[in-house]
């Protein structure tokens, strides 16, 4: 595609934009004063990249096909393991919830005093079930605060 563009007082070339001639300061003044011509400059090459930019390309998955922009689906999921609370006879049930809400992200008191007591009744309570590091991290964080503390892989459901 061209565009023809007209001026009425100086048309120029592209020969005379690029190369004017050196020494006199407006030179294209003087010279183009009175005439009047038409100049061509193509806008839009041919073929691909002629200064226009391609439609850009939105890739479309079905589902059977994993895009590359599909975070999610390119982490490797670590199987699941339990977090397990032992009861012991050294701390005290207050302190015990104030650790779990401090170490677990997202603990509820309540959800503290239920795993709390579980443990202190039945002498063992799952605390988390999460991925193989956080359930490690969680573990020795928990350890860490005085409190006996083991993982194991969840089998099954949950």
């Amino acid at each position: 595609m061209e565009t023809v563009i007209s001026c009425r007082r100086v048309a120029l070339s592209p020969n005379q934009i690029f190369y004017p001639s050196s020494g006199d300061r407006y030179p294209l003044n003087k010279q183009w004063a009175n005439r009047t011509t038409s100049v061509a400059i193509p806008i839009a090459g041919q073929g691909t990249g002629g200064g226009v930019l391609d439609k850009p390309v939105i890739e479309k998955t079905t589902p059977g096909r994993q895009s590359e922009f599909d975070l999610r689906k390119s982490k490797k999921m670590s199987p699941p393991y339990r977090v397990l609370l032992h009861n012991d006879n050294y701390n005290k049930r207050e302190y015990v919830v104030q650790v779990l809400m401090k170490v677990i992200p997202g603990m509820t008191v309540d959800n503290a005093v239920n795993i709390m007591q579980e443990a202190h009744y039945n002498g063992l309570s799952v605390v988390i079930i999460c991925g193989q590091a956080d359930a490690e991290e969680h573990c020795m964080q928990l350890r860490g605060n005085g409190l006996l503390s083991s993982i194991e892989p969840a089998s099954g459901g949950c």
